[in-house]
């Protein structure tokens, strides 16, 4: 399997804190069925900032490390970015990092709020030729009040990435429906571990394909692991189109 977001990296946001850990994430990667991870630490999120040519010097060394320790894990260059006004600036100025140098390219909200500027920010990174991913929408409040805010994203190009976590209930009943409400209305096309540490975010990106194939069927499941390939390939995604949950009173049903 390949595992599109991790912060995997030692020492430069939330996630691994020493090399150490970074070593111990890898193995448990290896042992979840991951053979290949993506490492996207935070970027301009009020509190980290990693830039493009930083990662990739990282990436490197982190890679280096695997192979010397024997860990069988290729790992690919990420970032996710917070969405934040002068996005566009970083794109031309080299600082943001797409997913593998894709066109794909990670996007997060607030975990509290969706912006207002965000529809035109999404659509502006698409005039400069990349593809906005945003990353596990199901943890979004305001989404999670209103879900066609994503629809729309999707309708207008964008893709989304559920957590792995989320739809194994580790982030409780409620994001577990949702996150599985979200992929029946085809507003979500890849899953990810995001994984943090190996106690409390670690990985379970094997048991949320399970999930999947057992609530949605062996085509879906196919579909979300083919979608992680297309991603580090730079290849245009397998995605059915969105079905609208417009409706106030069917958007309050949706997380019941």
């Amino acid at each position: 399997m390949i595992d599109i977001h991790s912060h995997i990296l030692p020492g430069v946001d939330d996630g691994a804190q020493t090399i150490e850990e970074s070593l111990l994430m890898g193995k448990a990667a290896v042992e979840d069925g991951i053979h290949t991870i993506v490492a996207t630490p935070h970027h301009k999120n009020g509190s980290y900032e990693n830039y493009k040519n930083d990662i990739t010097i990282q990436v490197a060394e982190l890679k280096r490390q695997f192979d010397s320790h024997g860990i069988d894990l290729e790992i690919l260059p990420g970032q996710e970015n917070r969405i934040h006004g002068e996005f566009i600036d970083g794109i031309n100025n080299d600082e943001i990092l797409a997913l593998n140098h894709t066109r794909y390219v990670f996007v997060e909200f607030p975990s509290s709020q969706v912006p207002r500027y965000a529809s035109q920010m999404l659509f502006d990174i698409q005039v400069e030729g990349f593809v906005p991913v945003i990353v596990h929408p199901e943890r979004n409040k305001r989404i999670l009040e209103d879900p066609d805010l994503l629809y729309n994203f999707v309708e207008k190009g964008a893709f989304a990435q559920v957590t792995a976590a989320s739809l194994c209930g580790f982030f409780g009943k409620k994001i577990k429906k949702f996150s599985h409400q979200l992929i029946d209305a085809n507003l979500v096309q890849l899953v990810a571990n995001d994984a943090h540490n190996t106690k409390n975010r670690g990985f379970c990106l094997r048991q949320a394909y399970q999930e999947i194939s057992k609530e949605h069927g062996s085509i879906v499941t196919n579909e979300f692991l083919n979608n992680a390939e297309y991603i580090i390939s730079n290849e245009f995604l397998a995605a059915a189109p969105p079905e609208r949950v417009k409706n106030n009173f069917f958007s309050k049903l949706f997380t019941r």
